[in-house]
């Protein structure tokens, strides 16, 4: 009864407060009566008839997993405080991953990525497991009558406190919706949704499967040379370039803006040598032998070069984005890229660490959560707000971009509204082109944001324009 009550209240929550065209609070509140539906489900006691031959526990959360839920919340909680949509979205995404860390403990690649689908899979499972629930005598009518009572109840004490006080009757309208067709079918397809994502968390929280099976190392293994010969030619091609590009940062043959062009056409290529030499690795840990002494030297020498020269490649893509950065500007695209860059490195000096004794279990949780600390980082230094600080500083004979400016999200506001770079008129241009969309629309509460609110207070104190004036 508990857990069915649980992922129907966790359900009208999601239905009443989640907002899906923008970021807002109530992602958070989402999120936070998720959350504590999860942690109250539990399977049903036997109080009558033989005892079960089979007694299954509820398993207890441990601390890698309330670990990775508390990052879900902080995720989801960006949309509290920013307001840049780009950036919650890339949040929303990772929090799928972080929630099923959670669930299912994956410790290998192969088990992370199988504990990444089993939640959509249990969302329907746990449909006929709560039906089930449900289908106990009694329990279908006091659940009925409940909600009516309570529907019963706060709508006639609604009303008589509503209509003692204006200023109540005006945040009660704030909060509840005009009740159209379009809200009744939001509520319902919403309230669905949540149902079966919230109900197949449970499912898993109770009987969680054991992927520790996928974890294992000890299958099928190639001969030494069949992986040695190929990654030693991969590693002699990748010695090749480092020495071409030690050679020429010596010898200086690009001026500053010559290798910022140089970096724009060959950054991209650099990324993808690097993100491709991961999974490379990746899969020579896995099938490279590793029982003899020789093979382990072997991993030790052939791996440990490659990945070397893959980070001195990585700080060659960081250095050419940092150049190109300070030629050319700083933009979105740019900052999470050159945040990934940091991101390869840091993974690639762990498997350095990891080539000491071969076997690291802990190296792929390490890495995913080494990155969602990065996201989480990210959204905290507002990175639209770097963008429009390092844009407006001075930089040769380069114009400030006042368009790029003005497609900015508010969380930009405070950096340009701070800044002494821009004259009034620039200003009010800049202002003038973010402030439409959702700056202008009636406040929802579901879409309430930190950011959003601080934008506004800004640009109603420079007269609020609501024009369009940059080229």
């Amino acid at each position: 009864m508990l857990t069915v009550a649980a992922v129907a209240g966790a359900a009208a929550v999601a239905a009443l407060s989640l907002p899906l065209d923008s970021a807002g609070i109530g992602w958070l509140i989402t999120a936070i009566a998720a959350v504590v539906a999860v942690s109250l489900a539990g399977p049903a006691k036997v109080v009558a008839g033989p005892k079960p031959l089979v007694d299954r526990p509820l398993p207890r959360f441990r601390a890698e997993q309330a670990g990775w839920a508390a990052a879900t919340v902080a995720l989801l909680a960006v949309g509290t405080f920013r307001s840049a949509g780009w950036l919650f979205a890339l949040c929303v995404v990772v929090a799928t991953l972080t929630t099923a860390l959670t669930l299912v403990a994956g410790r290998s690649m192969r088990s992370i990525f199988v504990a990444y689908l089993l939640p959509f899979l249990a969302a329907f499972r746990a449909m006929p497991w709560l039906a089930h629930g449900l289908s106990r005598p009694n329990r279908s009518g006091r659940i009925v009558a409940t909600a009516a009572v309570s529907v019963v109840l706060l709508l006639a004490f609604g009303g008589l406190l509503a209509s003692a006080d204006s200023t109540f009757a005006t945040a009660l309208e704030r909060l509840v919706p005009d009740l159209g067709v379009d809200t009744i079918f939001r509520w319902i397809f919403l309230g669905g949704f949540a149902a079966m994502g919230v109900g197949g968390a449970a499912f898993l929280r109770v009987a969680p499967p054991d992927v520790s099976r996928l974890d294992r190392t000890e299958g099928r293994k190639v001969h030494r040379w069949e992986w040695a010969v190929p990654l030693g030619l991969l590693t002699v091609l990748f010695g090749l370039f480092v020495a071409v590009q030690a050679v020429t940062l010596f010898r200086g043959d690009f001026g500053v803006q010559e290798y910022a062009d140089e970096a724009r056409s060959g950054f991209w290529q650099l990324s993808w040598v690097v993100g491709l030499t991961l999974l490379v690795l990746a899969g020579a840990a896995r099938w490279a032998p590793r029982a003899e002494p020789a093979d382990r030297l072997l991993i030790r020498v052939i791996l440990g070069a490659l990945t070397a020269l893959t980070l001195v490649i990585a700080a060659t893509a960081i250095h050419r984005i940092v150049l190109y950065t300070a030629e050319y500007g700083l933009t979105r695209l740019r900052l999470l890229v050159f945040c990934c860059e940091l991101w390869f490195v840091f993974v690639l000096l762990l498997v350095l660490i990891a080539g000491r004794r071969i076997r690291a279990p802990w190296l792929p949780r390490l890495a995913v959560a080494a990155g969602v600390a990065a996201l989480i980082g990210l959204a905290v230094a507002n990175p639209d707000g770097m963008i429009a600080e390092r844009n407006l500083r001075p930089s040769g004979d380069r114009p400030i971009d006042l368009s790029y400016l003005g497609d900015l999200s508010p969380d930009a506001v405070p950096a340009l509204t701070g800044s002494d770079r821009l004259t009034n008129t620039q200003l009010i241009c800049v202002l003038g082109r973010m402030n439409t969309g959702t700056m202008t629309m009636s406040d929802d509460w579901r879409s309430w944001n930190v950011g959003l609110a601080r934008a506004r207070v800004l640009i109603s104190t420079h007269g609020n324009p609501t024009y369009d004036c940059t080229p």
